[in-house]
Parts: structure tokens; sequence; C-alpha cells
């Protein structure tokens, strides 16, 4: 506890750990929920079971405020051809091969017809996909973040929302990953420089708001 207190006041005395507040017009942006995650036959097996129930409520919450809902998806062609550098750095992207089992959305977690899916080859969901576009045309200023995983796509994801315009809201207790201290350290980074943390009951209370 200590040891985060003098971080905080390390990163504060640098001059990080500005804040940003809600913006008028969300989006949700649902990153991955895969059944690999939570599968544990599966080597991607995260144990991030709990996250994928707190994301359905964020889910609930925002088709009820009628906001536009996004889903992400990986998925490769055979061989993994489109996945360039990425798929050869990490074999375990193998489990996204066109038409794997283990790419298919965790239950209670699926789209609806009227919601967007992004189907992407890389870390960002913004990378290489009409996202930002599709966000702007709809006049949305502020995107909300749930997913796996924090480390990687969630973080990847919030750093471009950044960059491209739009106001990242990470829900703290609707993404996850492997391991706790890799997902404490990269929500704390992403706090300190490029997004909001908020917690669920902050971000519920918003949805309910508009």
């Amino acid at each position: 506890m200590a040891e985060t207190k003098n971080l905080d006041l390390d990163y504060n005395k640098a001059g990080f750990g500005g804040a940003l507040n809600f913006g008028n017009k969300p989006a949700l942006l649902l990153i991955d929920f895969a059944k690999a995650y939570i599968t544990p036959e599966c080597g991607l097996y995260a144990g991030v079971e709990e996250s994928a129930k707190e994301a359905m409520q964020i889910l609930n919450a925002a088709r009820k405020a009628k906001i536009l809902i996004i889903f992400t998806r990986v998925e490769f062609s055979p061989g993994g051809l489109d996945g360039g550098v990425f798929y050869k750095k990490v074999p375990a992207l193998k489990n996204f091969l066109k038409g794997s089992p283990m790419a298919e959305f965790v239950d209670g977690l699926e789209p609806k017809e009227n919601e967007l899916i992004i189907t992407k080859q890389y870390a960002s969901s913004f990378f290489g996909t009409n996202l930002a576009s599709s966000l702007s045309a709809s006049g949305v200023d502020t995107l909300l973040i749930t997913g796996w995983s924090t480390s990687g796509c969630v973080r990847a994801s919030a750093l471009d929302a950044c960059q491209s315009g739009f106001i990242p809201i990470v829900v703290k207790e609707a993404v996850g990953d492997r391991d706790p201290k890799v997902h404490e350290s990269n929500l704390f980074d992403l706090q300190a420089k490029y997004a909001e943390v908020k917690s669920k009951k902050e971000v519920l209370n918003y949805l309910s708001s508009i």
C-alpha cells in the first residue's frame, strides 16, 4: 500500500494523473470476449470469468441506454497470413484461425443484429479497422472499454482511442488479464497517462443518466 502511495505521489509530482470527464455521447466497446480465455483446456485460458460477468451488466445497461455497442473479435486466415509479425510472435494466436470454436463469443456476451462487429488481426481495435470512422460518424465522444486482456488489446485500444480523440473510459471490473500484477500495473499506467479507469458503479450511473 505504501509503495502504491509513493508511486502515486511520484507520478503526480511529474505531472501525470490529470482527469478526463465523461463526454456527452458514449459507445460501448467489448474487446475479444472469446471462449479461448475462459476454457481451461485452451492454452490461452486466463481465469477471467468474473470480468465477463461484470461486462454483462455493463452491456445490459448500455442496451437499455440505447447507445452504440461494438464487439471485436480476432480471426486469421489459414496459416495466419494476414497476421503478419504479430502472428509469428505469438503462437497462441492459432486459436483464432477461421472456424476455431475458441474464437466464438462467450455465452451472454454475443452481439445482437443491430450491434456492430469488428474483426481484427492486431491488438488495437482501431488498427486496420473502421472503428474510428464508425465512432465519428455516430458523433461519439466517449468510449467505454471492457474486455480482454488488460495488458494487450484493452491497453492498445485505450491508447488508440486517446490518440484518435475519443475519451477512453476503462471499466475496472469488466477487464481482465491472466496475472493480477500485470493487470493492476497496466490499469495504473492507463489511468496515469491515457485513460480514465472507472468503477462499474460509476459507469452504470453514467449510463443511467443518459
